[in-house]
């Protein structure tokens, strides 16, 4: 049975360092897709930062994806970081419209701003958000250290969000940045990954939280355990919240997703997760 409460899953699906150890032994980058979503029921779709896909790649996606399973895919950076939300209208629209034959299988759009988008250029976000339509849901990543003020400023984007029932990302990387820096996937992800503090409360009605840590499991397991009970509290309320899982070497994403998992099913009535594939290919083996 699929898990029905909360969407949970990684940064990606492409990943061939996962052959063997959560993909099968034999499995093609063309199977990728199918095989995560036998597990997961959430992807973070930050290809279409770089590259907005075509319509017959994006009706290939939703074909190969079960009833349930959301792409939450990431704006173009050309919108975002190119023209930091100036006169993008048309832009949005259109990028928009490329999703508009797979709309069942879509979470949140994540809107990430750049390290440099301040409250200086609120007004821009502000004409942004009117222009969206109300057909999907969206996500605001902000990473500018003075929307996290506790004051007016961080007010002024809580209350604009909320209005529009956008949820504003929550990253998580106190873990990744508490650190030391001896593993080179460590020191790349601190140089990459905002350091920003973390903020739960919700303004939307998806919750929708990004958490970087460790390599593995137990090392995240103080954090893990701690948005465990964030997250319980959230279905309670009647919320439907995402999580995705990075990690520095994001070989290491599945392992703590289904950790999560774990801590949160010891918390609140949850269907257990999948069994992987490489767990499945092992037990039809065992057959024979």
């Amino acid at each position: 049975m699929p898990i029905r409460k909360y969407h949970i899953g990684c940064t990606g699906w492409s990943l061939k360092e996962w052959i063997g150890n959560f993909f099968t032994d034999d499995a093609k980058p063309r199977q990728f897709l199918s095989q995560y979503a036998s597990v997961f029921n959430a992807v973070e779709g930050n290809t279409s930062f770089y590259h907005i896909p075509k319509a017959d790649t994006v009706n290939k996606w939703a074909r190969e994806t079960p009833d349930g399973f959301k792409f939450c895919f990431k704006f173009h950076q050309s919108i975002t970081h190119e023209r930091r939300l100036s006169d993008v209208r048309g832009q949005v629209l259109q990028f928009l419209e490329v999703f508009d034959p797979i709309a069942d299988r879509l979470g949140p759009f994540h809107i990430q701003l750049p390290p440099q988008f301040s409250p200086g250029e609120f007004t821009k976000l502000e004409r942004l958000v009117q222009i969206l339509p109300s057909v999907y849901s969206y996500a605001v990543e902000v990473r500018h250290p003075e929307f996290f003020d506790h004051g007016n400023k961080e007010n002024r984007l809580n209350r604009l969000l909320k209005s529009y029932n956008i949820d504003r990302v929550i990253f998580d990387s106190r873990k990744l940045h508490s650190m030391k820096k001896n593993d080179p996937t460590i020191r790349q992800a601190q140089k990459k990954k905002p350091k920003v503090p973390v903020r739960f409360e919700n303004t939307g009605s998806r919750p929708f939280v990004r958490f970087v840590g460790a390599n593995d499991a137990l090392n995240n397991e103080s954090y893990l355990k701690e948005w465990a009970i964030v997250i319980a509290d959230w279905i309670k309320e009647g919320l439907h919240p995402y999580i995705f899982t990075h990690s520095p070497d994001k070989v290491s994403q599945p392992p703590i997703a289904r950790k999560f998992h774990q801590l949160l099913s010891e918390l609140i009535e949850m269907e257990p997760m999948p069994a992987w594939p490489i767990e499945r290919q092992d037990e039809q083996l065992d057959l024979f």
